[in-house]
């Protein structure tokens, strides 16, 4: 595994830096924007933390998803509860599955709202969010607590937007964001607790 990351990391290495230095330096558009090149350079470099965004939240919260369908197929072939439960393979590939499904049926929902609406992001602002946020969930994954990639994505972006005032945020998308997060801790309890009187007494 350690062999597998050095790997990786170097291969990223490499195809970054033979993206960054396609980046055209224009010294003329400084005149405008003095950070307008190197808005340019972070712009490529939005795609490494995009991906690693994207590998913490399938370290945790895929796997949030997928473990209590790996415990319930290991009773069903075992017929006793064990404390460590082995995780197929076809399990993990339904929970990448449903990542992509997501993602392309509702997902430009959360990217719109996140990437638009909180506040104003630009190619520095967003590598400093992705990277804060891959590296929190991934720490977490790694002690074993189980968080939420867009809580963690949101506060990173409202970091972001601080860092220029309190001005530079939406209180009004913030607001509608924190009322959701308070509603579906209990709503998710409420009808968890439902369906499962509901199948109980389906086939019982």
């Amino acid at each position: 595994a350690l062999a597998a990351a050095a790997a990786a990391g170097l291969a990223a290495a490499l195809v970054g830096g033979a993206a960054i230095r396609r980046v055209r330096i224009d010294p003329e558009a400084d005149r405008d924007f003095h950070y307008t090149n190197v808005e340019r350079i972070f712009a490529v470099l939005q795609v490494c933390t995009a991906c690693s965004v994207a590998f913490a939240h399938g370290s945790n919260d895929v796997a949030n998803a997928i473990g209590p369908l790996a415990a319930v197929v290991n009773v069903a072939a075992t017929g006793s509860v064990a404390q460590h439960s082995p995780v197929p393979t076809w399990v993990m590939l339904l929970g990448g599955g449903g990542i992509i499904a997501g993602l392309a049926m509702w997902g430009y929902r959360i990217i719109e709202t996140i990437g638009r609406k909180i506040t104003e992001l630009t190619p520095t602002r967003g590598f400093s969010a992705e990277l804060a946020a891959a590296a929190t969930i991934v720490v977490a994954s790694l002690t074993g607590m189980p968080v939420s990639t867009t809580h963690t994505l949101v506060g990173a972006v409202l970091g972001v937007g601080l860092a220029r005032g309190i001005g530079a945020l939406d209180l009004r998308v913030i607001g509608g964001i924190l009322v959701s997060w308070l509603v579906t801790l209990p709503a998710g309890a409420i009808l968890a607790t439902f369906f499962f009187f509901f199948f109980k007494g389906l086939f019982s």
